[in-house]
């Protein structure tokens, strides 16, 4: 997630040279033939402003789409926060020896509470690790320059920035070493971590450590997080339809080609110096239609690792951070900070 207030110029111009570039040629290519009467016919402008109103309101729809998937995300790791909080205080609270039959010791009471807090919180990094697995529609899995761009933005502007920080959430750090072994092997680790929770507290209400009402209670919460993991999986595993996501780009393709052809016969006629004002002001409105084009394509998949991301490590740094916390501990970690202008 980009946290800066602005995005500079110079940053800006870096993310967009390459389109400029080619942007910049062809309208030159253009202005040039013109310009020495290789070509004269010129495409009247009425049918290029229908053309490009039309391609401006179908991007327009895309980028509306793109937003709410990411605005969507953000509001399912909102939640993901609530009940991680709200599950901390009900294994702080409830768990005792106050229905027991057979009272055990402090020690293993906040064993307990332990062992379920740290397996919460294991649940939160390997649904985030699951989350970052790319899809056949990402660009990391297109091939040529679209996965070369891709792969420099996470390693320069996404997952690349936070590699230290990886280290402190290792899952194998949050759960019983054989329950780890055990747990890694399976296709969809986060869930049968939340299955894993189910079979603990059935085992502790077994106990009377808690009773009916709090075993229920505590499960309703085990079925939020399977929910709020469903609707982040739905977001992952169902794309942006392809037939808005790739039309898109070609209809600002179609615009931006037959643009010179009305626009620069047009400024030509302002005299000589209509041929160098023609190359600038074209060059800008194709960018501009490029950069909506653009934005939309980054930012209709909220979990592949780059900058438009949600900011998952640090959410899961934070609720970390709560719960361990309510355990008394305080030895914590350090929260996530952005870098580069970028929260990951």
């Amino acid at each position: 997630m980009l946290v800066t207030k602005g995005i500079g110029i110079a940053k800006l111009f870096k993310w967009t040279a390459g389109h400029i570039l080619w942007l910049t040629a062809l309208m030159g290519l253009v202005a040039a033939l013109y310009h020495f009467n290789i070509i004269s016919f010129a495409i009247p402008w009425l049918p290029i402003s229908v053309i490009g109103t039309a391609v401006a309101f179908f991007v327009g729809f895309k980028n509306n789409q793109a937003y709410d998937r990411m605005w969507e995300a953000r509001k399912i790791w909102g939640g993901i926060i609530n009940d991680s909080r709200t599950w901390g205080m009900m294994v702080d609270g409830f768990v005792s020896n106050l229905f027991a039959d057979n009272k055990v010791s402090k020690h293993e009471i906040s064993s307990i509470k332990r062992r379920l807090i740290y397996r919460h919180i294991g649940w939160l990094y390997a649904h985030r690790s699951q989350l970052l697995i790319p899809t056949p529609w990402e660009h990391i899995s297109q091939g040529g320059h679209t996965a070369k761009t891709a792969k420099y933005y996470q390693e320069n502007y996404g997952v690349g920035l936070v590699g230290d920080e990886i280290t402190r959430t290792e899952l194998n750090l949050f759960l019983p070493q054989g329950e780890y072994e055990r747990l890694i092997n399976y296709k969809n680790t986060a869930t049968q971590i939340i299955n894993e929770q189910s079979r603990d507290l059935a085992a502790i209400r077994e106990d009377g450590l808690i009773e009916d009402f709090r075993h229920m209670e505590m499960a309703n919460m085990l079925k939020s997080f399977y929910t709020l993991q469903g609707k982040n999986e739905r977001i992952k595993k169902f794309p942006l339809p392809r037939q808005y996501a790739n039309m898109s780009r070609y209809f600002v393709g179609i615009f931006i080609s037959l643009l010179p052809f009305s626009m620069i016969p047009e400024l030509m006629k302002l005299g000589p110096q209509g041929f160098w004002l023609s190359i600038p002001i074209t060059v800008l409105i194709g960018w501009v239609y490029v950069m909506m084009e653009i934005v939309g394509d980054y930012t209709e998949n909220p979990f592949q690792g780059m900058a438009n991301d949600i900011p998952m490590l640090s959410l899961c740094r934070v609720i970390e951070i709560d719960l361990r916390e309510m355990l008394g501990e305080t030895d914590l970690p350090p929260a996530v900070q952005a870098k580069n202008g970028v929260l990951m």
